[in-house]
């Protein structure tokens, strides 16, 4: 009887620290297997909010010599090329890779 009280005892542990994280930051951990990928998906560039942050909105790549479409509702995302002391200086309109890391979305286009 006791082993199966440790054993949810245990569950419950794990259960709890995956929710609020080791020291209730809530951290969240990413576990991948094999042939699992992180998502990334192609970006504009539709303004500067903050720093190297900006406004982004994900788009379609369409067929060749045709412009990108939009989709879906602009997020922010990080420029990990840029300084994160100082205002960012790329243009509205650029295209980049953006990728999910954690709970941000970052994508590195040197300005």
């Amino acid at each position: 009887m006791s082993n199966a009280a440790n054993i949810v005892n245990r569950q419950q542990v794990l259960d709890r620290l995956s929710r609020t994280g080791s020291q209730g930051t809530g951290e969240i951990a990413v576990v991948t297997s094999p042939g699992a990928r992180n998502a990334a998906w192609a970006v504009k560039v539709k303004s500067n909010s903050s720093y190297n942050v900006y406004n982004v909105v994900a788009v379609v790549i369409n067929d060749a010599g045709s412009v990108p479409t939009e989709i879906g509702q602009q997020m922010k995302a990080v420029n990990l090329a840029e300084s994160f002391t100082q205002t960012g200086t790329l243009s509205a309109g650029t295209y980049a890779v953006m990728a999910r890391v954690g709970d941000k979305n970052v994508f590195h286009v040197k300005p």
